[in-house]
């Protein structure tokens, strides 16, 4: 079933972390597995925040050798990213097996994400100027609380609550996906992509990667696809809606904008609140009202539609 939510904050900036923590925990019932988060925080200058682990949650509990592994994991990590030029300004463990860098880096992001992830166990959540995806098993206040959001400021999220159903309960299979090797762009999906195998075949031999066996991961890698041979993201998105087979609705978040897209069909809920100052979008008007408790007009987007706002305007 899974739960997705979206806000933004237009030409302003809030506590994103408590309100997207707010929103996905009020729709727990929808997945309890795990839960993800895409905040967007504000950019200094050219430095790139990368978030990344190197191992599961699940394996801290087998003793010793893997907190060597992990150790060993960490610092092939440390030695590629000089490697290749990059030079890290700050390191942060936001748990035993994941870590949130700050680097300085003006190279091939593509190289750099390959060379990181061909380290055994290691998996690159996200990078980009203001982006961090976080994402572990829990409900959306276990998850918070463990990796410190609240208090978190930026200018716009998205998030996700997963009820696994075709793949493994684990990090990996979790929302939201990083839109590889794009700085900045995430993407979270409730639905479920009838030609993803199609689909990913045809993304594979034109040299993407796909880090898990969830369809979800399908729609960040084809909106990366387009994107890099030049399409606007609105533009991308309504390809989208053609090209992905099934029932589907997603958000999709770049370094300035929200997105939205649901499927013809339009068999996946959406609910959208929009005023002035402030977009929320999610699976359910709960999550909505969870940060506005008093009354709010919403409204349900139409099928086949496509809608994009920025944080600037």
């Amino acid at each position: 079933m899974c739960g997705i939510a979206g806000l933004i904050h237009r030409k302003g900036t809030g506590d994103i972390g408590r309100e997207m923590t707010a929103m996905l925990q009020s729709l727990k019932h929808r997945g309890p597995d795990s839960t993800g988060y895409a905040l967007y925080g504000e950019p200094k200058g050219e430095e790139l925040v990368l978030r990344f682990k190197v191992a599961e949650q699940e394996d801290m509990a087998k003793g010793f050798d893997i907190h060597r592994q992990v150790t060993e994991r960490k610092q092939k990590v440390d030695g590629r990213i000089v490697e290749l030029g990059g030079k890290i300004l700050e390191e942060d463990l936001a748990t035993e097996y994941a870590y949130r860098y700050r680097i300085a880096f003006s190279g091939d992001l593509r190289k750099l994400a390959n060379y990181i992830e061909d380290v055994e166990g290691a998996e690159i959540l996200s990078i980009g100027h203001g982006l961090e995806l976080i994402k572990d098993l829990g409900d959306a206040k276990r998850v918070s609380e463990q990796y410190a959001l609240p208090g978190f400021n930026g200018t716009h999220a998205i998030g996700h609550t997963r009820m696994a159903t075709e793949s493994d309960v684990d990090i990996r299979s979790a929302h939201p996906y990083w839109a590889y090797p794009f700085a900045d762009v995430s993407v979270v999906h409730n639905g479920q992509l009838t030609n993803y195998w199609k689909g990913r075949r045809e993304m594979e031999r034109r040299g993407h990667r796909f880090m898990s066996n969830c369809d979800s991961e399908l729609i960040a890698v084809y909106l990366a696809d387009r994107m890099q041979q030049g399409a606007a993201l609105e533009d991308a998105m309504k390809d989208s809606i053609d090209r992905l087979d099934g029932v589907f609705t997603y958000l999709v978040a770049t370094a300035d904008k929200l997105g939205m897209a649901k499927d013809v069909m339009a068999a996946k809920p959406m609910v959208l609140y929009e005023s002035d100052k402030f977009i929320a979008l999610a699976s359910e008007e709960v999550a909505i009202r969870s940060i506005f408790p008093h009354e709010i007009d919403t409204v349900d987007p139409y099928e086949g539609e496509v809608r994009v706002w920025s944080s600037n305007a």
